[in-house]
């Protein structure tokens, strides 16, 4: 009985060749090439073996936990997809399944081991910061279409973005890398016409969006989603809701108030007049 060759999964490894009898031109040169390497350098005593998976596997896990997906991590890895699942489950193609991987290559393993939490963004993460950069950039006068190339070809509509609460590690990354290049370029040098960084830094005014300087300052709380920014925000308006939550928790009349907050209560009284959000009907 005749049984019908199998398709390799993918043809950027050694897999295709030495797992699936792949006879293309540039895979069998890509075998032959590491064969002779690996030759050569069995022949000079620097060859380096393959190294046990398990500290790998773990290593997968713990990310995993920490919300990094298997193609996110091979995306920081620059590593095949299939070569990190390979390390965490039982997987096939074409009906074939083999196990888990229990050796690998030491450049492999040392890529995977580079990834950690503190240093690379998980799958998915929060918005906050990708959202306030977009946010300046637009105030510096970028117009959302001009960042959407910047960002990513597949990066459709800057606006959607700008709404989101959470979004992919690597877009998060992108758009900070686009934050660092064009933070202190003017829009109209760059070959933006005059008229659309116009509209764009009008448009971000009314919306009282922070600018690239406000930020500057404050890079340490950017991607912080707890931390709220005051940009635009006057004394009288933040004495108004210091003093609106102190009368609402303590019950504290405008004159207590203001000796707590350190002005009088006539400030008290214009505040919550320009900002009678924040007054309260039983304040005395």
């Amino acid at each position: 009985m005749t049984t019908a060759a199998r398709e390799a999964p993918h043809h950027n490894t050694l897999t295709c060749v030495k797992h699936y009898d792949c006879r293309l031109p540039e895979c069998v040169e890509r075998h032959r090439a590491y064969q002779r390497e690996r030759y050569h350098s069995r022949t000079a005593g620097t060859w380096q073996p393959l190294v046990d998976a398990e500290p790998i596997r773990q290593h997968i896990l713990e990310l995993q936990a920490a919300n990094f997906t298997p193609v996110r991590i091979s995306e920081l890895a620059n590593i095949p997809f299939q070569t990190v699942v390979g390390f965490i489950r039982v997987h096939g193609y074409n009906g074939q399944r083999r196990g888990r991987k229990r050796r690998c290559t030491r450049e492999v393993a040392a890529r995977i081991l580079a990834i950690t939490p503190d240093t690379a963004k998980p799958g998915h993460v929060d918005a906050a910061g990708t959202v306030r950069r977009l946010q300046a950039l637009v105030a510096a006068g970028w117009p959302m279409e001009h960042l959407g190339s910047r960002i990513s070809p597949s990066c459709h509509s800057v606006r959607t973005l700008i709404r989101q609460q959470r979004c992919y590690g690597r877009t998060a990354d992108a758009v900070a890398r686009v934050f660092e290049e064009l933070k202190n370029e003017k829009p109209e040098k760059a070959g933006v016409d005059r008229r659309s960084a116009s509209r764009s830094r009008s448009y971000a005014k009314r919306r009282n969006w922070p600018t690239v300087t406000y930020w500057a300052d404050r890079m340490d709380v950017i991607d912080d989603p707890d931390f709220e920014p005051l940009y635009g925000v006057t004394r009288r308006e933040i004495v108004a809701q210091d003093a609106n939550e102190l009368m609402r928790v303590s019950g504290l009349d405008r004159a207590a108030v203001a000796e707590r907050l350190g002005v009088t209560k006539s400030y008290i009284d214009h505040a919550f007049r320009d900002h009678p959000e924040y007054a309260l009907e039983t304040a005395a």
